[in-house]
C-alpha cells in the first residue's frame, strides 16, 4: 500500500508540474500574442499619422502652388498678357484629352507645351514597391506621352508648334535609389527624339531639357555638408537655378530654335559631360 501511495503522489506531482508548465506556456503565449498585438496597433498608429502628415503637406503644398501660380497670373496680365490657371491629372488619358479639348475651346490653339509635372518616390531597387515604380513612371512618363498624344493632334492640324519635356541627368546617367525616376526620364528622351521624327515634317518640334541639380524648395533643406558635396560634384562648382530651366526652355520655344528638333539640352553645369 505504501508503494502504491507514493506512486500515486509521483504522479500527481507529475501532473501538477505539466499543468504548472502548460499554463505557464499559455501564459507566456498570450503574453506575447499581447506584446505583437500591441506592437501591431503601435505601427498602424505611427502608419497612420505619417499618412496624415503626408496628406497634411500634401495639401499645404498643393495650396502654396496654387497661391504661386495665381500670383504668376497676376503678374503676366498686370504686364498686359493673357494667362489661365486650369488644373489636369496628366497621368489620365481621358483627362487630358478633355483638358486640351478644353483649352482648344477657350483660345483655338496651341503653340507651346512644356511638360513639366514629375514626382520621386526614391527607394533601393530591391525594395521599391510595384506601386513606388508605377506612381512615378505614370506621372513621369505616361503623364509626358498623355500631353503630347492629345496636342500633337491639334498641333499637325496648324502645321507648327513646340514640345518641350523635361527630362534630367538621371535619365542620362541613373542613380542609385531611383530607378524609377531615371526610367520615366529616360523614357522621356526615347519619346521625345520619337516624337521629333513624326512630328518634323509638319513644322512640329520636340526636345527635351535635362537639369542637373538645380536650387529648389527640396534642395533648400538639404545640410550645408551635403550642399557642397553636391557643388564639388558639378564641374562648374555650383547648382543651378529654376531660371536657368526656364530660359533654356524659353530658348527651344523661340523662332531662334525653329531647327532644332530631337535634342536634349542638358543644364547642369557640365554634370554629364
Amino acid at each position: 500500500m505504501q508503494y502504491n501511495k507514493i506512486i500515486v503522489d509521483r504522479q500527481r506531482k507529475k501532473e501538477q508540474e505539466l499543468n504548472e508548465k502548460r499554463m505557464r506556456e499559455e501564459r507566456e503565449l498570450y503574453e506575447r500574442k499581447k506584446r505583437e498585438e500591441e506592437e501591431r496597433k503601435a505601427r498602424l498608429e505611427q502608419k497612420r499619422q505619417e499618412i496624415y502628415a503626408k496628406y497634411d503637406d500634401t495639401i499645404q503644398s498643393n495650396r502654396k502652388k496654387a497661391q504661386d501660380l495665381e500670383n504668376e497670373k497676376h503678374e503676366i496680365v498686370e504686364k498686359g498678357g493673357c494667362a489661365q490657371c486650369m488644373q489636369c491629372n496628366v497621368a489620365d488619358f481621358d483627362a487630358c484629352e478633355a483638358f486640351f479639348k478644353a483649352v482648344a475651346e477657350k483660345y483655338g490653339r496651341v503653340d507651346i507645351l512644356v511638360n513639366n509635372a514629375g514626382v520621386t518616390k526614391d527607394g533601393l531597387l530591391m525594395k521599391m514597391s510595384e506601386e513606388d515604380f508605377s506612381r512615378v513612371v505614370d506621372i513621369n512618363l505616361k503623364g509626358t506621352f498623355n500631353c503630347i498624344r492629345h496636342v500633337s493632334r491639334m498641333m499637325l492640324k496648324q502645321r507648327s508648334g513646340r514640345i518641350i519635356s523635361l527630362s534630367s541627368v538621371v535619365g542620362l546617367r541613373g542613380n542609385a535609389g531611383q530607378a524609377n525616376y531615371a526610367a520615366s526620364k529616360a523614357g522621356i528622351i526615347g519619346l521625345t527624339k520619337s516624337a521629333a521624327k513624326e512630328l518634323a515634317s509638319r513644322g512640329i518640334t520636340v526636345n527635351a531639357i535635362a537639369p542637373g541639380f538645380i536650387k529648389t524648395d527640396m534642395t533648400d533643406v538639404l545640410s550645408d555638408k551635403v550642399k557642397e558635396n553636391i557643388a564639388a560634384s558639378i564641374p562648374m562648382g555650383s547648382m543651378g537655378t529654376t531660371e536657368d530651366v526656364a530660359k533654356a526652355a524659353a530658348f527651344l520655344a523661340s523662332d531662334g530654335a525653329r531647327y532644332i528638333t530631337g535634342q536634349v539640352l542638358r543644364v547642369d553645369g557640365g554634370m554629364a559631360m
